[in-house]
């Protein structure tokens, strides 16, 4: 059982990251960007290069991480930008997110091949706490999922901009008319959000033994189902929503068939719906719809 639930505790660390990076940029932008796991693989790539030509786990991560930043403002600038300039509509952006991410996963496997790769970094001596088991790779990779949400935390509470971007995600009008500078705060918005997907796509990597192009393309349906656990555009709600997500997984798979293991994640996402469909945390859809 404490077995698992170590596991958990990593899977639900890499989920959170992602999760609250994908509804950090959504709560912002209102732009649903499919294309985030596409910045997650392209960052963790960025990351094997590094370990391979000898730089340390800890600097590949923080790289990848900056790598996804600056690819996720780069996306934003260059494609998704000038649609919302044209007025395209929310379905519209949802097909120019998935094109997106289709041409970036082909370009990724341009680069790099179909085959499996791996970090090969030393594991190290296992950390015993209290029972529960882990690895030095695993206890990095809650280290940095830790790191993160306090950093995303205190910024988004104690800081102006963190205060902005809580606004425009409530009611851009008001925000705009109260002196806010949306541009720089949605720009803001999507450099972090690439941060974490950076951040996210190296430590499933790390957590995996063996991974390729395809690797993470399934983490956007765990992704997607975190946040709308917690409630859409809620960054505490995407925290507890991977948390609860990610040890169920785990759980399951250690008492049931491993490979199902997901099924019982969406069996929670499902009951928790029925109950409330908004989700966990859903302050920011309902007053979103009170001022709209």
């Amino acid at each position: 059982m404490l077995g698992a639930f170590g596991f958990g505790l990593v899977t639900a660390a890499i989920l959170s990251v992602s999760a609250v990076g994908f509804t950090l940029q959504y709560s912002v932008s209102n732009v649903l960007n499919l294309a985030f796991v596409s910045i997650m693989t392209a960052s963790g790539f960025v990351a094997y290069g590094l370990i391979v030509v000898g730089v340390t786990l800890w600097l590949a991560i923080a790289l990848a991480a900056l790598a996804g930043g600056l690819l996720s403002a780069l996306i934003n600038w260059g494609i998704y930008t000038p649609f919302i300039r044209r007025g395209t509509s929310t379905f519209g952006m949802v097909i120019v997110t998935i094109s997106t991410a289709l041409i970036g996963q082909n370009l990724i496997q341009a680069a790099v091949g179909p085959g499996f790769f791996s970090y090969g970094v030393v594991t190290g001596r296992a950390v015993n706490l209290g029972g529960l088991v882990l690895t030095a790779d695993q206890v990095v990779t809650i280290g940095v999922a830790v790191a993160v949400m306090a950093a995303t935390y205190l910024g988004l509470q104690y800081t102006k901009l963190g205060r902005a971007m809580r606004a425009l995600s409530v009611n851009p009008s008001l925000a705009r008319a109260c002196g806010v500078d949306t541009g720089r705060v949605v720009a803001v918005a999507w450099l972090a959000s690439g941060v974490m997907a950076g951040a996210g796509g190296a430590l499933l990597f790390l957590d995996t033994a063996t991974f390729s192009v395809t690797t993470g393309s399934y983490f956007l349906i765990v992704i997607i189902a975190a946040a709308v656990f917690g409630g859409v555009g809620s960054a505490k709600g995407a925290f507890l929503g991977a948390v609860i997500l990610g040890v169920a997984t785990e759980v399951a798979g250690a008492y049931w068939i491993p490979e199902l293991k997901d099924v019982v994640a969406f069996a929670v996402l499902v009951l928790v719906l029925l109950v409330r469909p908004r989700g966990l945390f859903s302050e920011i859809a309902t007053l979103r719809q009170a001022v709209g």
